[in-house]
Protein backbone atom coordinates (compact mmCIF):
# COMPACT_ATOMS: atom_id res chain seq x y z
CA UNK A 1 0.00 0.00 0.00
CA UNK A 2 2.91 2.32 0.71
CA UNK A 3 2.68 4.36 -2.46
CA UNK A 4 4.81 2.11 -4.63
CA UNK A 5 4.64 3.18 -8.24
CA UNK A 6 2.70 6.42 -7.75
CA UNK A 7 2.86 8.73 -10.73
CA UNK A 8 3.69 12.40 -10.49
CA UNK A 9 4.87 15.23 -12.64
CA UNK A 10 2.13 15.27 -15.30
CA UNK A 11 -1.13 17.20 -15.21
CA UNK A 12 -4.42 15.35 -15.10
CA UNK A 13 -6.47 15.72 -18.26
CA UNK A 14 -9.15 18.41 -18.16
CA UNK A 15 -12.55 17.03 -17.23
CA UNK A 16 -11.16 13.80 -15.78
CA UNK A 17 -13.11 11.97 -13.10
CA UNK A 18 -12.09 10.19 -9.94
CA UNK A 19 -13.59 7.59 -7.63
CA UNK A 20 -14.93 8.60 -4.23
CA UNK A 21 -16.68 6.86 -1.35
CA UNK A 22 -19.89 8.84 -0.90
CA UNK A 23 -21.36 8.79 2.61
CA UNK A 24 -25.15 8.61 2.98
CA UNK A 25 -25.16 6.88 6.39
CA UNK A 26 -23.01 4.42 8.32
CA UNK A 27 -24.80 1.59 6.49
CA UNK A 28 -24.83 3.27 3.09
CA UNK A 29 -21.44 4.31 1.69
CA UNK A 30 -21.32 4.10 -2.11
CA UNK A 31 -18.48 4.04 -4.61
CA UNK A 32 -19.22 6.88 -7.02
CA UNK A 33 -17.44 9.12 -9.50
CA UNK A 34 -17.08 12.88 -9.50
CA UNK A 35 -14.93 15.38 -11.43
CA UNK A 36 -11.31 15.53 -10.30
CA UNK A 37 -10.82 19.00 -8.78
CA UNK A 38 -8.22 21.34 -10.27
CA UNK A 39 -5.93 23.45 -8.07
CA UNK A 40 -6.37 27.20 -8.31
CA UNK A 41 -3.96 29.96 -7.27
CA UNK A 42 -2.08 28.97 -4.13
CA UNK A 43 -3.68 25.51 -4.09
CA UNK A 44 -2.38 21.98 -4.60
CA UNK A 45 -3.92 18.70 -5.71
CA UNK A 46 -2.97 15.84 -3.40
CA UNK A 47 -3.13 12.22 -4.52
CA UNK A 48 -4.35 10.30 -1.47
CA UNK A 49 -2.39 7.15 -0.69
CA UNK A 50 -3.81 6.45 2.77
CA UNK A 51 -6.91 7.72 4.56
CA UNK A 52 -7.93 6.69 8.08
CA UNK A 53 -11.50 6.25 9.29
CA UNK A 54 -11.94 8.40 12.40
CA UNK A 55 -14.39 7.65 15.18
CA UNK A 56 -16.06 10.97 14.37
CA UNK A 57 -16.68 9.75 10.80
CA UNK A 58 -19.10 7.12 12.16
CA UNK A 59 -20.68 9.50 14.69
CA UNK A 60 -23.94 9.44 12.78
CA UNK A 61 -25.81 12.16 14.64
CA UNK A 62 -22.89 14.44 13.77
CA UNK A 63 -22.40 13.43 10.14
CA UNK A 64 -25.74 12.47 8.62
CA UNK A 65 -27.10 16.02 8.64
CA UNK A 66 -24.60 16.92 5.91
CA UNK A 67 -25.04 13.74 3.82
CA UNK A 68 -24.42 12.92 1.06
CA UNK A 69 -20.78 13.90 1.24
CA UNK A 70 -17.26 12.53 0.97
CA UNK A 71 -15.78 12.18 4.45
CA UNK A 72 -12.21 11.49 5.52
CA UNK A 73 -9.71 13.87 7.10
CA UNK A 74 -6.78 11.69 8.25
CA UNK A 75 -4.71 11.55 5.09
CA UNK A 76 -1.26 11.08 3.65
CA UNK A 77 -0.32 11.36 0.00
CA UNK A 78 1.81 12.88 -2.71
CA UNK A 79 1.34 16.17 -4.52
CA UNK A 80 0.04 15.59 -8.04
CA UNK A 81 -0.29 19.24 -9.18
CA UNK A 82 0.42 22.71 -7.85
CA UNK A 83 -1.56 25.81 -8.74
CA UNK A 84 -0.16 29.20 -9.76
CA UNK A 85 1.78 31.00 -7.05
CA UNK A 86 2.57 27.94 -4.92
CA UNK A 87 6.10 28.02 -3.58
CA UNK A 88 7.94 25.43 -1.54
CA UNK A 89 5.90 22.53 -2.87
CA UNK A 90 6.14 20.61 -6.12
CA UNK A 91 4.70 17.47 -7.71
CA UNK A 92 6.12 14.37 -6.08
CA UNK A 93 6.46 15.84 -2.59
CA UNK A 94 5.18 13.57 0.17
CA UNK A 95 2.72 15.45 2.37
CA UNK A 96 0.18 15.42 5.15
CA UNK A 97 -2.57 18.03 5.15
CA UNK A 98 -5.16 18.88 7.78
CA UNK A 99 -8.74 19.72 6.84
CA UNK A 100 -9.22 22.46 9.48
CA UNK A 101 -6.91 25.46 9.91
CA UNK A 102 -7.27 28.52 12.16
CA UNK A 103 -6.94 32.18 11.17
CA UNK A 104 -4.21 32.83 13.80
CA UNK A 105 -5.44 36.42 14.27
CA UNK A 106 -8.81 36.29 16.07
CA UNK A 107 -9.35 36.66 19.82
CA UNK A 108 -9.47 32.89 20.31
CA UNK A 109 -6.31 32.13 18.34
CA UNK A 110 -4.39 34.87 20.12
CA UNK A 111 -5.54 33.42 23.45
CA UNK A 112 -4.27 29.96 22.45
CA UNK A 113 -7.72 28.49 21.73
CA UNK A 114 -7.10 27.85 18.03
CA UNK A 115 -9.68 25.07 17.85
CA UNK A 116 -12.39 27.52 18.93
CA UNK A 117 -11.62 29.70 15.89
CA UNK A 118 -14.50 30.20 13.43
CA UNK A 119 -12.13 29.89 10.49
CA UNK A 120 -10.98 26.49 11.73
CA UNK A 121 -14.56 25.26 11.82
CA UNK A 122 -15.32 26.57 8.31
CA UNK A 123 -12.24 25.30 6.48
CA UNK A 124 -11.92 21.94 4.75
CA UNK A 125 -10.38 20.32 1.70
CA UNK A 126 -12.27 19.25 -1.43
CA UNK A 127 -13.98 16.82 -1.36
CA UNK A 128 -12.70 14.58 1.50
CA UNK A 129 -10.08 11.96 2.17
CA UNK A 130 -12.06 8.97 0.90
CA UNK A 131 -11.29 9.98 -2.67
CA UNK A 132 -8.45 9.49 -5.11
CA UNK A 133 -7.54 13.19 -4.97
CA UNK A 134 -8.28 16.23 -2.83
CA UNK A 135 -7.91 19.89 -3.69
CA UNK A 136 -6.13 21.68 -0.86
CA UNK A 137 -7.23 25.35 -0.53
CA UNK A 138 -4.55 28.02 -0.29
CA UNK A 139 -5.11 28.65 3.43
CA UNK A 140 -4.66 24.93 4.17
CA UNK A 141 -1.53 24.83 2.00
CA UNK A 142 -0.13 27.77 3.92
CA UNK A 143 -1.02 26.66 7.46
CA UNK A 144 -2.01 23.00 7.37
CA UNK A 145 0.49 21.08 5.22
CA UNK A 146 3.51 19.23 6.57
CA UNK A 147 6.25 17.54 4.60
CA UNK A 148 6.52 13.84 5.39
CA UNK A 149 10.04 12.65 6.21
CA UNK A 150 11.09 9.54 4.31
CA UNK A 151 10.96 7.54 7.53
CA UNK A 152 7.24 8.23 8.01
CA UNK A 153 4.92 6.11 5.86
CA UNK A 154 1.67 7.33 4.33
CA UNK A 155 -0.18 4.99 6.69
CA UNK A 156 1.60 6.50 9.69
CA UNK A 157 0.69 9.95 8.37
CA UNK A 158 -2.98 9.14 8.96
CA UNK A 159 -2.23 9.19 12.69
CA UNK A 160 -0.87 12.76 12.70
CA UNK A 161 -4.28 14.42 13.10
CA UNK A 162 -5.70 12.07 15.78
CA UNK A 163 -2.43 12.10 17.73
CA UNK A 164 -2.39 15.90 17.56
CA UNK A 165 -5.82 15.94 19.21
CA UNK A 166 -4.53 13.63 21.96
CA UNK A 167 -1.39 15.71 22.47
CA UNK A 168 -3.50 18.84 22.82
CA UNK A 169 -5.79 17.18 25.37
CA UNK A 170 -2.97 15.92 27.56
CA UNK A 171 -1.17 19.24 27.32
CA UNK A 172 -4.28 21.10 28.49
CA UNK A 173 -4.67 18.56 31.30
CA UNK A 174 -0.97 19.01 32.21
CA UNK A 175 -0.28 15.33 32.63
CA UNK A 176 2.82 14.87 34.78
CA UNK A 177 5.18 11.92 35.25
CA UNK A 178 4.13 9.59 38.04
CA UNK A 179 0.44 10.48 37.92
CA UNK A 180 -2.31 7.87 37.92
CA UNK A 181 -4.36 8.03 34.73
CA UNK A 182 -7.68 6.39 33.92
CA UNK A 183 -8.77 6.15 30.27
CA UNK A 184 -12.48 5.41 29.77
CA UNK A 185 -12.90 3.85 26.32
CA UNK A 186 -10.08 1.99 24.55
CA UNK A 187 -10.91 2.65 20.91
CA UNK A 188 -8.33 4.41 18.76
CA UNK A 189 -8.48 7.67 20.73
CA UNK A 190 -8.23 5.87 24.04
CA UNK A 191 -5.38 3.72 22.73
CA UNK A 192 -3.46 6.82 21.62
CA UNK A 193 -4.05 8.40 25.04
CA UNK A 194 -2.70 5.25 26.70
CA UNK A 195 0.41 5.21 24.50
CA UNK A 196 1.10 8.91 24.97
CA UNK A 197 0.50 8.81 28.73
CA UNK A 198 2.94 5.90 29.00
CA UNK A 199 5.50 7.78 26.89
CA UNK A 200 5.14 10.84 29.14
CA UNK A 201 5.86 8.79 32.25
CA UNK A 202 2.44 8.21 33.80
CA UNK A 203 2.86 6.18 36.99
CA UNK A 204 -0.14 3.90 36.54
CA UNK A 205 -2.63 3.61 33.71
CA UNK A 206 -6.02 1.96 34.07
CA UNK A 207 -8.15 1.51 30.94
CA UNK A 208 -11.76 0.46 30.45
CA UNK A 209 -13.95 -0.66 27.56
CA UNK A 210 -16.88 -2.96 26.82
CA UNK A 211 -14.89 -4.94 24.22
CA UNK A 212 -12.60 -7.75 25.36
CA UNK A 213 -10.58 -7.31 22.17
CA UNK A 214 -9.91 -3.63 22.88
CA UNK A 215 -9.09 -4.35 26.51
CA UNK A 216 -6.45 -6.80 25.34
CA UNK A 217 -4.98 -4.21 22.98
CA UNK A 218 -5.03 -1.59 25.77
CA UNK A 219 -2.77 -3.87 27.84
CA UNK A 220 -0.43 -4.25 24.87
CA UNK A 221 -0.25 -0.48 24.47
CA UNK A 222 0.76 0.27 28.06
CA UNK A 223 -2.25 0.00 30.38
CA UNK A 224 -1.27 -1.58 33.69
CA UNK A 225 -4.86 -2.70 34.22
CA UNK A 226 -7.68 -3.03 31.68
CA UNK A 227 -11.20 -3.67 32.97
CA UNK A 228 -14.69 -4.04 31.57
CA UNK A 229 -16.54 -0.76 32.04
CA UNK A 230 -19.13 -2.39 34.32
CA UNK A 231 -16.63 -3.87 36.76
CA UNK A 232 -15.78 -2.30 40.13
CA UNK A 233 -13.45 0.31 38.69
CA UNK A 234 -13.30 2.37 41.89
CA UNK A 235 -12.34 -0.64 43.99
CA UNK A 236 -9.65 -1.81 41.56
CA UNK A 237 -8.29 1.71 41.25
CA UNK A 238 -7.94 2.09 45.01
CA UNK A 239 -6.21 -1.28 45.11
CA UNK A 240 -3.81 -0.17 42.39
CA UNK A 241 -2.95 3.14 44.06
CA UNK A 242 -2.97 2.16 47.72
CA UNK A 243 -6.32 3.82 48.45
CA UNK A 244 -6.35 6.83 46.15
CA UNK A 245 -8.29 7.60 42.99
CA UNK A 246 -7.01 9.02 39.68
CA UNK A 247 -5.05 12.21 39.17
CA UNK A 248 -6.44 12.40 35.64
CA UNK A 249 -9.48 10.71 34.10
CA UNK A 250 -9.71 10.90 30.29
CA UNK A 251 -13.15 10.21 28.82
CA UNK A 252 -12.83 8.68 25.35
CA UNK A 253 -16.32 7.22 25.11
CA UNK A 254 -19.40 9.20 24.10
CA UNK A 255 -21.80 7.31 26.36
CA UNK A 256 -23.37 9.37 29.15
CA UNK A 257 -22.52 6.53 31.55
CA UNK A 258 -18.80 7.14 30.88
CA UNK A 259 -19.19 10.88 31.53
CA UNK A 260 -20.87 10.08 34.85
CA UNK A 261 -18.41 7.35 35.80
CA UNK A 262 -15.48 9.72 35.39
CA UNK A 263 -16.75 11.85 38.27
CA UNK A 264 -16.54 8.87 40.64
CA UNK A 265 -12.96 8.04 39.65
CA UNK A 266 -11.18 11.38 40.05
CA UNK A 267 -9.17 12.03 43.21
CA UNK A 268 -9.15 15.19 45.28
CA UNK A 269 -7.26 17.85 43.35
CA UNK A 270 -7.55 15.76 40.20
CA UNK A 271 -8.84 16.48 36.72
CA UNK A 272 -11.37 15.04 34.30
CA UNK A 273 -10.70 15.58 30.61
CA UNK A 274 -13.78 15.18 28.43
CA UNK A 275 -12.14 14.17 25.17
CA UNK A 276 -15.41 12.60 23.96
CA UNK A 277 -18.92 13.70 24.94
CA UNK A 278 -22.53 12.57 24.44
CA UNK A 279 -24.60 14.05 21.63
CA UNK A 280 -26.07 17.58 21.91
CA UNK A 281 -29.02 17.91 24.25
CA UNK A 282 -27.74 15.30 26.70
CA UNK A 283 -27.06 16.86 30.09
CA UNK A 284 -24.66 15.67 32.78
CA UNK A 285 -25.76 16.27 36.39
CA UNK A 286 -22.79 17.45 38.45
CA UNK A 287 -22.18 16.93 42.19
CA UNK A 288 -21.02 20.52 42.29
CA UNK A 289 -20.54 20.69 46.08
CA UNK A 290 -18.24 17.66 46.01
CA UNK A 291 -16.28 19.02 43.08
CA UNK A 292 -15.93 22.34 44.88
CA UNK A 293 -14.93 20.76 48.18
CA UNK A 294 -12.32 18.54 46.54
CA UNK A 295 -10.95 21.10 44.05
CA UNK A 296 -11.67 18.87 41.06
CA UNK A 297 -11.12 20.41 37.63
CA UNK A 298 -13.34 19.54 34.67
CA UNK A 299 -11.98 20.43 31.24
CA UNK A 300 -12.54 19.67 27.57
CA UNK A 301 -10.42 19.57 24.44
CA UNK A 302 -11.43 19.66 20.81
CA UNK A 303 -9.29 18.96 17.76
CA UNK A 304 -5.71 19.99 17.16
CA UNK A 305 -3.97 23.22 16.15
CA UNK A 306 -1.05 23.56 13.70
CA UNK A 307 1.49 23.38 16.52
CA UNK A 308 -0.10 20.17 17.79
CA UNK A 309 0.11 18.66 14.29
CA UNK A 310 3.80 19.49 13.95
CA UNK A 311 4.47 17.99 17.36
CA UNK A 312 2.51 14.85 16.47
CA UNK A 313 4.56 14.35 13.32
CA UNK A 314 7.77 14.63 15.33
CA UNK A 315 6.51 12.17 17.95
CA UNK A 316 5.71 9.68 15.17
CA UNK A 317 8.97 10.32 13.31
CA UNK A 318 11.06 9.83 16.45
CA UNK A 319 9.10 6.65 17.30
CA UNK A 320 8.34 7.99 20.76
CA UNK A 321 4.81 6.77 20.11
CA UNK A 322 4.55 3.81 17.74
CA UNK A 323 1.39 3.84 15.63
CA UNK A 324 1.73 1.24 12.87
CA UNK A 325 0.88 -1.59 15.29
CA UNK A 326 -2.57 -0.05 15.81
CA UNK A 327 -3.65 -0.70 12.21
CA UNK A 328 -6.03 -3.66 12.05
CA UNK A 329 -7.53 -3.32 8.55
CA UNK A 330 -6.35 -2.04 5.18
CA UNK A 331 -9.14 -1.79 2.63
CA UNK A 332 -9.54 -0.55 -0.97
CA UNK A 333 -11.77 2.43 -1.68
CA UNK A 334 -14.62 0.18 -2.84
CA UNK A 335 -14.77 -1.35 0.67
CA UNK A 336 -15.02 1.93 2.57
CA UNK A 337 -18.56 0.97 3.58
CA UNK A 338 -17.24 -2.17 5.22
CA UNK A 339 -14.66 -0.04 7.00
CA UNK A 340 -17.40 2.21 8.38
CA UNK A 341 -19.25 -0.82 9.72
CA UNK A 342 -16.09 -2.16 11.35
CA UNK A 343 -15.43 1.13 13.14
CA UNK A 344 -19.08 1.73 14.07
CA UNK A 345 -19.49 -1.76 15.54
CA UNK A 346 -16.46 -1.27 17.83
CA UNK A 347 -15.66 -4.96 17.56
CA UNK A 348 -12.32 -6.50 16.65
CA UNK A 349 -10.93 -3.49 14.88
CA UNK A 350 -8.93 -0.50 15.96
CA UNK A 351 -7.55 1.53 13.06
CA UNK A 352 -9.07 1.03 9.63
CA UNK A 353 -7.19 2.57 6.71
CA UNK A 354 -8.53 3.08 3.21
CA UNK A 355 -6.26 3.07 0.16
CA UNK A 356 -8.07 5.17 -2.50
CA UNK A 357 -5.67 3.97 -5.18
CA UNK A 358 -6.82 0.35 -4.85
Amino acid sequence: MEGAGYEVGSSLSAGSSMRVAMYYSNRDVRLEEMPTPSPGPGEVLLRILASGICGSDVLEWYRIRTAPRVLGHEVGGVIAEVGPGVSGWQPGDRAFVTHHVPCNTCHYCLAGHHTACETLHRTNFDPGGFAEYVRVPALNVERGMLRLPEGVSFEEATFIEPLACVLRGQRLARLEPGQTVVVLGSGISGALHIKLAAALGAGRILATDVSDYRLGRAREFGADVALHAQEDIVGRLRQLTGGRLADLVIVCAGALSASRQALSLVDRGGKVLYFAVPEPGVELPLPIADLWRNEVTLLTSYGGAPGDLAQALEVIRSRRVMVADMITHRLPLAETGRGFQLVASAGESLKVIIDPQR
